[in-house]
């Protein structure tokens, strides 16, 4: 029988719910960053937006705790980018995406390769190791450290291998709210006193379950594209039994989905939300049709730094915006919202309502604030 046609319509109600989109979750922070198997933290503050985009009531104090705490964590995990992970996590997905991280390494994505001809790669690892042990370090102080281990070699060089090798935390205050620090980094095992732990074939099987929870209907190549390991289609033959299979309209693809995971009617209102830059809703997939179309892409991606942050309207990218902190005693906190096109009057208002609501959260102690929509 032949798999039932899911279009970019259905794939994005579905999509939505579960990423706690179409209604905000009554739900701990710490709860929906392990649903949605991490946030993406490359900018420090992205995670708290994302947050609230997607939380009734959410306290960014309640998020900022967590990470203190040590109950989250912030490391190179998925596709080799920075991500906010729960403990557990943390000590999963970094193993898991270890050859993501090695192939820029040594391997075949090397950064450095003729800075680091003739270097016992091993050496520079264990003495990287044992320096991030002894004490966090900035990027900047481990190479000046190593370059006296490996004189000849360049500190950056030096340390950047170690940075892909090595399973290396974020410690705080960087990421707390309201709080910053240069990136200070010490190994994962040393921040949270316990050793990560290479994925069994089981454990790989449950995260791919948990990805179809946050981010299906998805084929292989979708999953693939959002942790950046390959050679998954094995897990999703041994899981097919246990799975609903569907077709994806545009396509063709099978696409793989957890049988009694939502998947609302493509008629469900989607109202406006903010995401912060490179939220996973946007980047989760292989084909991004379900959220993006190739014109929004281009406009996404214009300041050639990645994506902007993006406004979601009725599901999909429709705009981009920026968010100014008072640079001066009286001035006013600043968001501006361009919007791709334009929108009828009610999706207007309801933008309008939501940006405010997200300058309030953004800029709580401005007495000022200017919200620009065009």
């Amino acid at each position: 029988m032949a798999a039932s046609k899911l279009d970019d319509r259905r794939l994005n109600r579905a999509l939505m719910a579960r990423q706690f989109l179409l209604a905000r979750e009554d739900a701990a922070p710490l709860s929906v960053v392990n649903h949605l198997v991490g946030l993406q933290s490359q900018i420090p503050q992205n995670p708290y937006t994302a947050l609230w985009s997607r939380i009734t009531g959410f306290d960014p104090a309640e998020a900022s705790a967590l990470l203190a705490e040590r109950e989250t964590v912030r490391l190179s995990t998925l596709r080799g980018t920075i991500h906010l992970h729960d403990v557990e996590d943390a000590l999963l997905l970094r193993a898991f995406c270890q050859g993501v991280h090695e192939a820029t390494a040594f391997g075949e994505r090397v950064v450095f390769r003729k800075q680091l001809a003739g270097i016992e790669p091993e050496a520079l690892y264990e003495a990287g190791r044992d320096l991030l042990a002894a004490a966090p370090m900035t990027p900047a102080a481990l190479g000046k450290a190593l370059a006296e281990a490996f004189p000849g070699y360049e500190p950056t060089a030096l340390a950047t291998a170690v940075r892909y090798k090595l399973s290396l935390v974020q410690v705080t205050p960087r990421g707390e709210w309201g709080r910053s620090q240069a990136a200070t980094l010490t190994t994962v095992e040393a921040w949270l006193g316990r050793p990560q732990r290479r994925p069994d074939a089981a454990a790989v099987e449950a995260l791919t379950l948990r990805y179809l929870a946050a981010f299906g209907p998805a084929s292989v190549q979708d999953m693939q594209s959002w942790c950046g390991v390959t050679r998954l289609g094995e897990v999703f033959e041994r899981l097919r039994p246990r799975l609903a299979v569907f077709a994806d309209a545009t396509t063709g693809r099978e696409l793989f989905d957890l049988p009694e995971a939502p998947r609302p009617d493509p008629g469900t209102p989607a109202p406006p939300r903010f995401l912060p830059d490179y939220d996973n809703v946007l980047i989760g997939h292989d084909n991004r049709a379900r959220v993006l179309d190739e014109q929004a892409r281009g406009w996404l991606g214009a300041n050639n730094n990645g994506y902007r942050p993006a406004l979601l309207v009725d599901g999909r990218v429709a705009g981009v915006w920026s968010f100014g902190k008072p640079k001066r005693k009286g001035a006013p906190a600043v968001l501006e919202v361009e919007l791709f096109g334009p929108q009828r009057a009610a999706a207007r208002r309801e933008i309008e309502a939501e940006a405010a609501d997200l300058l309030d959260f953004l800029a709580p102690k401005s007495a000022e604030r200017d919200l620009r929509l065009h």
